[in-house]
């Protein structure tokens, strides 16, 4: 087994890249755009398998990450099996990426933002595992509800049979905790976009980074305000519906 996720890593490592974005991923080709410009600087497109991230130099940590999820994606992913083997992302400049000690007695989880769980091969649930599709997460929290609110995205995208997917951090506030020698930020919030095209159907999800059970539906124009995100991939007609809750969350 150690022999086999050392070969994968290895595999990771050549096919991650610090370059141009990954059209698959978005809507129409259309990635998020960064609208903020204090956390415009440093920022790196990293390329995977099946999920691409926008990377921090100044966070050391994503600021999205994005997937796009199909029925038959979804029903492979339910045999792999999860490795549990966190790297340090060796595509990144030295010190723009967070280290694995970081974490260490942070009293955080490695939360993950493209989660392990949508991951259809061996290739893919390796690569999860990067720091670059990490943040800093409460541990209840990573636990339970924001892992209730992962599968009902899956199950919303197992009935639909094709849905588009951004998770990421929000940092709010002037008084923001880091962990680590690197200095890693600690998000406040964390937010999930939810595109159904075939149902006409766009929202967002936010929860806050703290042991709790709550959850706020938001629209997608709402989470545009906040974030400093745009999804242009979406259709405009469509960011201001909101539903009502995620079924069993």
């Amino acid at each position: 087994m150690k022999k086999l996720l050392a070969v994968l890593l290895a595999a990771v490592a050549m096919h991650a890249s610090a370059g141009p974005a990954c059209p698959q991923f978005s809507p129409s080709g259309q990635p998020p755009i960064l609208a903020n410009a204090k956390l415009a600087v440093k920022t790196r497109a990293l390329c995977y398998s099946d999920f691409e991230v926008l990377h921090s130099g100044v966070t050391h940590g994503p600021l999205w990450s994005a997937e796009h999820l199909t029925r038959a994606h979804l029903s492979a992913a339910k045999d792999e099996v999860r490795t549990n083997k966190f790297y340090q992302e060796p595509a990144l400049p030295q010190g723009e990426g967070a280290r694995l000690a970081d974490y260490r007695k942070s009293g955080y989880d490695r939360g993950h933002m493209s989660p392990a769980g949508d991951r259809w091969d061996d290739e893919a649930m390796a690569e999860s595992f990067t720091l670059a599709n990490v943040v800093p997460q409460n541990p209840t929290n990573n636990r339970r509800l924001w892992a209730h609110i992962e599968e009902a995205v899956r199950r919303i995208a197992a009935n639909a049979g094709d849905t588009y997917v951004v998770t990421g951090p929000m940092f709010t506030g002037r008084q923001l905790r880091t962990i680590g020698d690197t200095g890693v930020f600690v998000p406040t919030q964390l937010f999930k976009v939810v595109y159904v095209p075939s149902q006409q159907l766009a929202f967002a999800i936010v929860v806050d980074n703290e042991a709790t059970n709550r959850y706020d539906v938001k629209t997608v124009h709402e989470l545009e305000a906040s974030s400093g995100l745009r999804f242009p991939g979406i259709p405009e007609s469509l960011k201001d519906k909101r539903i009502g809750g995620l079924k069993g969350v």
